[in-house]
């Protein structure tokens, strides 16, 4: 018979020990926090630089491809009957390459929702109309005795954090 797993919590290596411990502890996690912020923000830095680096490398590229790519679209337009052998096909295969014509989804757009709305009532299109119902849980936050009546309701708190909140110190520069 195999044993089943058991599992440990870590062990947690660092307790202050007495409250000077613990005025210590939190000044060493406001360091370490602005440390980890530096270190953070100089990791921005270099992705936005070598991201300006990117587009100022591949400018031309991009212009020369975009043209490529107006180019092409404007001669198959205009030669779409015989690439598509008179619209039976939607694409053309050019041995290097392929083109495809795709056909959108529909969709619908509605201006002004309230007059759609009543002139399909009026029109006695009830399947284009849905209703929906939902619980107003702020109404019941406002009020929990009524709210706690209902069977299914429970209303609790989600607990409470524990936040280390260091001084701010305004340093020169951090050294990493």
């Amino acid at each position: 018979m195999k044993s089943a797993m058991k599992s440990k919590a870590k062990a947690i290596s660092r307790v202050p020990q007495s409250r000077h411990d613990a005025i210590w502890a939190v000044g060493r996690i406001g360091t370490l926090r602005r440390s980890l912020a530096a270190h953070k923000a100089k990791a921005d830095e270099t992705i936005r630089v070598a991201g300006e680096k990117l587009e100022a490398d591949t400018a031309e590229i991009v212009a020369e491809l975009a043209e490529h790519e107006r180019g092409v679209q404007a001669w198959c337009e205009s030669n779409r009957l015989v690439l598509t052998n008179d619209g039976k096909v939607k694409f053309h295969d050019f041995g290097t390459g392929r083109i495809n014509w795709r056909s959108r989804p529909p969709k619908v757009s509605l201006r002004g929702v309230e007059a759609v709305i009543e002139a399909c009532k009026k029109l006695g299109f009830k399947a284009f109309i849905r209703t929906t119902y939902e619980v107003n849980k702020d109404a019941m936050l406002a009020d929990p005795t009524k709210a706690r009546l209902v069977a299914g309701v429970s209303i609790s708190s989600e607990g409470e954090d524990f936040v280390i909140e260091p001084l701010e110190l305004e340093t020169a520069a951090i050294k990493a």
